[in-house]
């Protein structure tokens, strides 16, 4: 072979290669910016606290036991997830001979199965945790409401699943094994609807703001967040859980910030009440519903390649045959990736609440807050590490007590 011949061999592999490292270089510096835009202070260092300090050995003991039954549910749903779809990747391929309808209508029918699949292989799983839920009193929504919901949430699973796989094989017949350069922006894209579509299907089960005190201290949020114009709801719970919580969602003018009625059955404190809404209105202010679609953008992205890849025996994404191995490998792909994605997460909650503590400047009502979510939520104070790489997408209780007590020493306070 001559030395010309070889190199025009070996060019096709070196630009590849150089191709690959260019992306993987240009993802490390997207995903850089992204996370080194916090406001949180690098040299913040939170003290080392002792949940003995705050809490009492019953409470301690109560929040472990509590939380043991939910991990151990957990990860048996995640193998039992796992196991489903590893079983219809391998079983699934049979249908597709039975099947009069299309490569296309074919993908959707084995998609629709596969998900009918995985919701009888988790329902034992959530029914579980309905019940030890009910057993310590933290819900009160009863089995057959449980089931009846779950049960109409199978429809727009199936018209979520159908719109995806048509996306899926339409692109793949259309631009081959490429198909994913164009395909996860437009799933991008779907995320951004859906972003901004949110707040709108929250209608059911809310209501207006109507406590003046709340209003006010909406108003003056605002003003010092810099977000005026949200919509500020309430969301009625208080029939099905104790538990409280809180959450901002939508994009431009649909932004909105919604908070459990279980805040507002004199538990807390106006002052505590109004740290949860500082660090949803921070969540708005920093535009963090973005930075999570860019994060998703991020593993959208190499992930759609990865399944590309791993399909190709099957004939690639273009047959149905592949769809069933598909969800198992991207199933498998966002299992792997839950740790990374906790702590992003963790990392987002973390800018919120220090967001809420410049907002308000009460680090002790954060305090307060954050230590009632033990007795209220059973939120052990400090769980298991591998809990906490691996599920616990905010800071733990400990850790956000630590922060408000950094914020007050660094402002002497």
């Amino acid at each position: 072979m001559s030395e010309i011949t070889a190199t025009r061999m070996r060019s096709p592999a070196l630009w590849r290669a150089a191709t690959l490292v260019a992306l993987a270089a240009g993802w490390a510096v997207a995903a850089w910016l992204l996370w080194s835009s916090s406001l949180v202070p690098g040299d913040l260092h939170l003290p080392k606290l002792d949940p003995h300090d705050f809490f009492s050995a019953h409470e301690l003991t109560r929040t472990h036991h509590y939380e043991r039954f939910l991990r151990v549910d957990t990860l048996l749903s995640l193998l039992a997830l796992l196991a489903a779809l590893g079983v219809w990747a391998r079983k699934g391929v049979g249908f597709v001979r039975e099947s009069a309808a299309g490569p296309i209508g074919t993908g959707i029918l084995l998609a629709m199965l596969a998900f009918a699949i995985v919701w009888l292989a988790q329902l034992p799983f959530g029914l579980a945790e309905l019940w030890w839920d009910r057993r310590w009193h933290v819900a009160h929504q009863g089995y057959f409401s449980w089931l009846l919901e779950n049960w109409l949430g199978l429809g727009s699973g199936f018209v979520f699943v159908a719109v995806t796989i048509v996306i899926v094989m339409g692109l793949a017949r259309l631009l081959g094994r490429r198909w994913w350069i164009v395909g996860a922006p437009v799933f991008v894209g779907i995320g951004i609807l859906f972003a901004f579509l949110q707040p709108f299907l929250l209608v059911d089960g809310t209501r207006r703001v109507r406590e003046p005190w709340l209003r006010a201290r909406i108003a003056q949020l605002e003003r010092i967040e810099h977000v005026e114009g949200i919509r500020v709801r309430v969301l009625e719970v208080h029939n099905e859980t104790t538990e409280v919580n809180a959450f901002a969602t939508g994009l431009g003018s649909s932004r909105s910030v919604y908070v459990y009625d279980t805040f507002l059955d004199d538990r807390f404190t106006h002052r505590e009440v109004a740290v949860v809404v500082a660090h949803e209105f921070g969540h708005l202010e920093r535009d963090h519903i973005w930075k999570g679609l860019a994060w998703y953008a991020l593993f959208a992205i190499p992930g759609a390649y990865l399944v590309t890849r791993a399909v190709r025996r099957r004939g690639g994404l273009t047959r149905p045959e592949s769809i069933p191995l598909a969800l198992f490998v991207l199933t498998a792909l966002q299992l792997a990736a839950m740790p990374v994605q906790s702590l992003i997460t963790r990392h987002i909650e973390a800018e919120a609440d220090w967001m809420a503590l410049n907002a308000t400047r009460d680090p002790q009502a954060a305090q307060s807050v954050f230590a009632k979510f033990t007795p209220i939520d059973l939120a052990e104070p400090r769980p298991p590490t591998w809990d906490y790489l691996i599920f616990e997408d905010h800071p733990t209780v400990i850790q956000r007590i630590a922060m408000a007590r950094a914020w007050k020493l660094r402002h002497g306070r």
